[in-house]
């Protein structure tokens, strides 16, 4: 008995949400929105973290950079052989990287010297990387690939520092699944990047120190900020919270631009809980006059509440993981990717945290409800003659 009094009174929700089904659609509609759009900039800023951390697994533990009146500057390789000696420190690996700029293209890219380990680990889809002693050879992203028409085996043309125009033979072009890290990405030899930004001899842009124990890695960036004051060692782990930080500024400026969205649904939910209309009053009234207990209304209530956030809930979760895992998050993808001018075509592996998931829910499914139950509380508990004369 007691369960069909439930499946009566859920069936008596139904049927009242489908005479009000344009208000209720209304409702939904501007609910499933709030959630699609805080969902997609949740979903992309998380996948976006664990992309980075991914990327940055096989990251050397330390990087040493020199710096000259807060700017970057060369690191002598002399150096390197001296932090070699620190006690924990497994190697150090000299590093050549740049930023080049192409005004024909109007677009920074990213220039690396290889080296003879990373060609033996390439990972492209046609073609290879130079190797450290090819001439005027290069791999390049994908993104600039479209961005300069080139193919494997056409010529690139850049420009070095000294004004001399230097063709390179392309190569290699990275795989499509590795555009978040290359898009933007020219890998030569090292006697062409010195060419090209006119670099001196004896020195590289920085030094990659990889260590015997992670946990002594803080411990050794110490020791190296001592022997050499001018360096400022950076740890793959500070690195990574400076990803997380920079993705969740983005995220949030994004959700304060959408502030408008999430403010129309504040004023739903703060409409429903300030009181409900005539018509729902004059309703509860009848249901009581007819013998509806103040709990059975609660339910039905209650059940109302459910049946629209969930929906709601449901759609707007659905709608932002398609919007970002299969349709590239084309709305929000370029406040937070960060490219200017060449952006990247990938597609993000679905991360879903989902603590995130519930604290949406916590943030808009339970008050939702809560703004449905508590006005009807008020009526419910008034003399049912009251309530219909109004």
């Amino acid at each position: 008995m007691s369960i069909n009094k439930h499946l009566n009174i859920v069936d008596y929700t139904l049927q009242s949400l489908l005479r009000r089904k344009l208000k209720n659609m209304g409702i939904i509609l501007v609910f499933t929105f709030v959630i699609f759009i805080c969902g997609s900039i949740l979903f992309l800023s998380y996948s976006f973290k664990r992309e980075a951390q991914l990327i940055l697994k096989n990251a050397p533990e330390l990087l040493v950079p020199r710096m000259i009146a807060g700017r970057h500057d060369l690191v002598p390789l002399g150096m390197a052989r001296d932090i070699a000696k620190i006690p924990g420190v497994a190697g150090v690996e000299p590093r050549y990287w740049g930023y080049y700029y192409d005004g024909f293209v109007g677009a920074n890219y990213t220039v690396i010297a290889v080296s003879d380990s990373a060609a033996k680990e390439s990972r492209m889809v046609k073609g290879r990387l130079p190797g450290s002693g090819d001439a005027l050879t290069a791999a390049i992203g994908a993104g600039i690939a479209r961005a300069r028409s080139v193919d494997l085996d056409s010529d690139m043309f850049l420009m070095s520092s000294q004004g001399q125009l230097m063709t390179f033979n392309v190569t290699g072009i990275f795989e499509s699944a590795s555009e978040l890290l290359t898009t933007d990405l020219i890998v030569i030899s090292q006697t062409d990047f010195r060419r090209l930004f006119n670099m001196p001899a004896g020195m590289a842009t920085d030094l990659a120190v990889s260590v015997s124990n992670e946990t002594e890695a803080p411990v050794i960036a110490r020791k190296v900020r001592e022997y050499f004051p001018g360096t400022r060692p950076i740890l793959r782990s500070e690195i990574l919270r400076t990803y997380d930080a920079v993705f969740g500024w983005r995220s949030g400026l994004v959700l304060t631009l959408f502030a408008g969205a999430l403010l129309a649904f504040i004023i739903l939910a703060w409409d429903k809980a300030t009181g409900l209309s005539a018509e729902e009053r004059r309703e509860i009234g009848i249901l009581k006059a007819l013998g509806w207990e103040t709990s059975d209304v609660l339910e039905m209530k209650f059940w109302e509440g459910i049946v629209i956030s969930l929906t709601s809930f449901l759609l707007g979760v659905i709608f932002a993981y398609l919007h970002v895992f299969y349709f590239g998050a084309s709305l929000l993808g370029p406040a937070l990717k960060g490219w200017s001018v060449i952006y990247p075509h990938f597609r993000l592996l679905p991360f879903i945290d989902p603590y995130q998931i519930a604290t949406l829910m916590a943030l808009t499914v339970i008050p939702y409800i809560a703004a449905t139950v508590i006005p009807s509380w008020k009526a419910s508990i008034t003399d049912p003659d009251e309530v219909v004369r109004g």
